[in-house]
């Protein structure tokens, strides 16, 4: 029999997942996959427990959380040079990586895409010494998840996440930065920026909407400084999918991308990757072409 290792964050979302997980462990063993356990119960403790895992003993690994709890399992395996397939359950507030694959916390489809075999190379991006599975961004908007209550987050779900960003908007300055990709370099004031390995993040799951995670690029969207009127239009045209053309939006896809800071700023340097605070800028950012090995229920591209 094959051995899975199945590593959960309690607290996730509405912290649903533990009564579960018998069924998820029937389901496996019917499939083929004994299952070993491991409860995260303290912040870092995942990353740590993958790096402490014997080399090659582990089929598979599945991981119940948000997108921080996989980003702890993608800096761990990438860090420690483990390419064992990983399976997503999503199990947080947004989950925006997790359905972008099309995966679902059903214990049948999560168990008929570990039986399937389909497994796809997928790319990761790399944020200076940090990995990320989705997203890495900074400016307005960006640090929500670690500002938001977690009870609220599991009253509201996704919902705490816009409400608390609305509270930013009357107090937010500009950023001026400098981006540097392959073939140019902007020089712009920015309320924020996004560089995605997926097609979205905080909930707005078709932010671009032809993104790839195997075509070894990142989609670069940063907001240029704007009236907050223009702002509110502008994320009414995000809602409806027609933005990127926008002479307020700087769109690109590249596997590369600098972003500086033009003057110093104590609150607005931090970047966020994946719900995670990542590096301070200066961050240069780039794609990990077919980096993870990913169990997914259908092939994708």
């Amino acid at each position: 029999m094959k051995k899975l290792k199945l590593i959960y964050n309690p607290a996730s979302g509405d912290r649903s997942f533990k009564s579960a997980l018998d069924a998820y462990i029937t389901a496996f063993q019917q499939v083929g996959y004994e299952t070993h356990l491991y409860r995260s119960a303290a912040a870092g403790d995942i990353g740590r427990h993958i790096a402490a895992m014997p080399p090659d003993f582990y089929d598979a690994i599945a991981i119940s959380g948000g997108d921080g709890s996989l980003n702890q399992a993608l800096n761990a395996l990438i860090s420690c040079g483990h390419n064992i397939p990983l399976a997503i359950i999503p199990s947080g507030t947004a989950n925006d990586f997790a359905s972008f694959i099309g995966m679902s916390k059903n214990v049948g489809m999560v168990a008929k895409a570990l039986a399937s075999g389909n497994i796809i190379w997928a790319d990761a991006g790399q944020a200076n010494d940090s990995y990320f599975m989705n997203v890495c961004g900074a400016g307005l908007f960006t640090h929500v998840s670690q500002q938001v209550d977690h009870g609220l987050k599991t009253t509201l779900g996704k919902l705490a996440y816009y409400l608390k960003g609305l509270e930013e908007i009357p107090s937010f300055q500009p950023i001026p930065v400098r981006i540097t990709n392959s073939h140019t370099v902007f020089e712009e004031e920015i309320f924020l920026f996004l560089a995605l390995n997926s097609a979205g993040t905080g909930g707005f799951d078709k932010l671009v909407p032809k993104a790839s995670i195997t075509d070894g690029l990142l989609d670069f969207i940063a907001f240029r400084a704007c009236p907050i009127f223009e702002l509110g239009r502008l994320f009414i045209k995000v809602m409806r999918q027609d933005y990127l053309n926008e002479p307020n939006v700087i769109y690109f896809q590249d596997n590369y991308v600098k972003v500086e800071l033009l003057s110093p700023s104590d609150k607005y340097n931090t970047c966020d990757i994946d719900g995670e605070f990542g590096p301070n800028l200066p961050v240069e950012i780039r794609n990990m072409h077919k980096k993870i090995p990913l169990i997914v229920p259908t092939p994708l591209d």
